[in-house]
């Protein structure tokens, strides 16, 4: 989502932190919120974007040099990143992840998954995916979303995601057209495609993210949730087609901070496709 992307150093293994700070994702309904009238839902998008008001532009790039220059941390992304010229596709299957612990009363808390094209040491964005945001009176609400960036803000799309929904998400690009599809197989409503235009995205990697977004106030806690199993994962960059493994890949584990690097989220090893890995919650803060 809406965030500056990290500038890598030669040897030392940079922080793949994020791309330009989240800023508005989607989001998509609980349980009850599924269920609930069309006005309701109404009322639910309206409280949400109240508190996608308070995203912001951020750069948590950190350095934290290590021993395998393909294992990086960042201080709000958890997965994987591939690295060529000329990314043209990118795709990712999981099941929603159940979110706990998201207190309604106090800051936005959030957490949101998603493939995409950039964000890896480039300033450009095109990705879309799931997530959960509550805070300020708004209850825990699951979602769908999209972005590019810097040619728009992140756009919400499915307010009646739920745990356990089926979610297939794709970024494919055709010269300067950027195809951004999210289907939830699960509860319809979700579903959307949409064509975007960048003439200045960079094409320079491929991502299978899990984030924490910051808001005005600075990075989110990272709510609790069950682990998120990435699977089916392809890329294409150039004429080569293949799966994480193919290509440079870039294993991210995220820290609270660049100071005491306390692991919130870390993805596992992949497995021998390299089409799929695991990322699991740590700690909230």
């Amino acid at each position: 989502m809406h965030r500056r992307h990290p500038s890598f150093r030669s040897r030392a293994l940079l922080a793949c932190v994020p791309v330009l700070g989240l800023v508005l994702m989607a989001s998509a309904g609980t349980a009850s919120a599924a269920h609930a009238p069309a006005n309701s839902r109404a009322e639910l998008r309206t409280a949400l974007e109240h508190l996608l008001s308070h995203w912001r532009h951020t750069n948590h790039a950190t350095a934290v040099p290590r021993i395998d220059l393909k294992q990086v941390q960042s201080t709000n992304w958890s997965g994987y990143a591939d690295t060529g010229r000329g990314v043209s596709s990118v795709t990712g299957k999981w099941t929603e992840p159940t979110v706990t612990g998201c207190s309604t009363n106090g800051a936005p808390t959030a957490v949101v998954f998603w493939v995409g094209i950039d964000g890896f040491g480039n300033n450009t964005v095109e990705q879309g995916g799931t997530g959960a945001i509550c805070g300020s009176g708004t209850p825990l609400t699951y979602f769908t979303w999209w972005e590019m960036f810097p040619t728009n803000a992140v756009q919400a799309v499915g307010v009646t995601v739920r745990p356990g929904d089926h979610i297939a998400a794709s970024v494919v690009r055709s010269g300067t057209s950027y195809k951004i599809k999210v289907t939830d197989s699960t509860t319809a409503g979700n579903s959307f495609s949409t064509t975007q235009s960048c003439s200045t995205c960079a094409n320079g990697s491929a991502e299978w993210i899990g984030e924490r977004p910051s808001f005005t106030t600075g990075l989110s806690t990272l709510p609790k949730f069950s682990t998120w199993t990435l699977s089916s994962a392809t890329v294409k960059i150039g004429s080569t087609s293949g799966t994480i493994k193919t290509f440079s890949d870039n294993e991210i584990t995220m820290i609270n901070n660049r100071t005491q690097k306390k692991v919130l989220a870390q993805p596992s090893a992949l497995n021998s496709t390299g089409n799929s890995f695991k990322d699991v919650w740590k700690a909230s803060s």
